[in-house]
């Protein structure tokens, strides 16, 4: 069997001398040539969806999902240029040093933009409902999502300069707790999130009386669906990344050097959240205050039927 290993560590900057005229492909870290007409289609996709997310973030003012929403689709445009320079070199070190660190955490940035939603959802539906104050949620999720960003950048970041295999097994060891640290958030935000929805659906007649027509309308509904749909994508995804890194940088890692399996359980699922996520965007579903203001309900937010009173704006910003 052809040690590829070998090669990979003699490159102090992973690429070394070899190029595709004196070494073959099944040398180079991925072990093949990136699909042309999939990295352009996933490099396109993301750049107008990058585009779209700054157009409507600007036309409904949704500043901190179309912050987040941004820097994930332009993350994986960067990402995607460095497969264009990996297909012309499978040696190019910057296509590998690109590609092993945008791509990796990229996706993160999406997961901001859903965990910053379930507070407004809460808002929406009833505040007394939610295990917790619904601000926490921004706080809590988004902080560890940062924690595992960074992880996740700087793991990338030593496993792209190693120049032996104890370097490239710590940037390695540090983009899989980050990413491990995504998952876990992401499980346990979905566990939460799909307590709430079951105790909004058992408690009906508990419900903000103000945000009735909204709830009802098909557009709110199909967010929602769109929203577990981005969810499970970022998820799957995830998933499949601590899988691939977790058999290491060598040659049998047969998950890392398959790119059918990168398209199908990386670049699709995360395309599939971008485009859903903005074709139902935030924005448009909460249309009386928008989804970067904290204060989405109006001043009633009393139960939907013999409520208990009400709640004035000032007391659901701060909630």
């Amino acid at each position: 069997m052809l040690d590829i290993f070998n090669p990979l560590l003699r490159r102090g900057n992973a690429n070394g001398t070899c190029t595709k005229a004196t070494c073959t492909y099944i040398w180079s870290v991925y072990g093949y040539q990136p699909s042309l007409a999939a990295t352009i289609l996933f490099l396109l996709l993301f750049f107008f969806s990058g585009l779209t997310y700054i157009y409507q973030g600007y036309k409904t003012k949704t500043w901190f999902f179309t912050i987040a929403m941004t820097l994930g689709c332009f993350s994986e445009v960067l990402g995607y240029v460095a497969k264009m320079l990996l297909w012309q070199d499978p040696f190019s070190d910057a296509g590998f040093k690109m590609s092993v660190t945008l791509l990796t955490f990229a996706p993160a940035f999406y997961a901001a933009g859903i965990y910053y939603t379930l507070k407004h959802i809460c808002l929406t539906f009833s505040v007394e409902l939610s295990r917790v104050r619904p601000i926490w949620y921004t706080r809590v999720f988004i902080t560890c999502d940062v924690i595992s960003i960074l992880l996740q950048a700087s793991g990338g970041v030593v496993a792209s300069i190693s120049w032996n295999k104890f370097i490239l097994d710590i940037g390695d060891d540090i983009m899989i707790t980050g990413l491990a640290t995504q998952v876990v958030t992401l499980v346990i935000f979905g566990a939460l999130a799909a307590e709430y929805g079951g105790k909004v659906y058992k408690n009906q007649h508990q419900l903000n009386q103000a945000t009735a027509e909204l709830r009802r309308s098909k557009m709110f509904k199909l967010f929602l669906m769109a929203l577990w749909v981005a969810y499970f994508g970022i998820l799957i995804r995830c998933c499949y990344r601590v899988a691939e890194l977790c058999r290491g940088w060598g040659g049998q890692n047969y998950i890392m050097r398959n790119q059918a399996l990168f398209i199908g359980l990386d670049s699709v699922p995360v395309a599939i959240a971008s485009i859903v996520l903005n074709i139902w965007h935030p924005g448009w579903c909460f249309p009386k205050q928008a989804i970067g203001q904290d204060t989405t309900v109006s001043p009633r937010s009393g139960p939907e039927k013999g409520g208990s009173g009400e709640s004035s704006v000032e007391e659901v910003s701060q909630v």
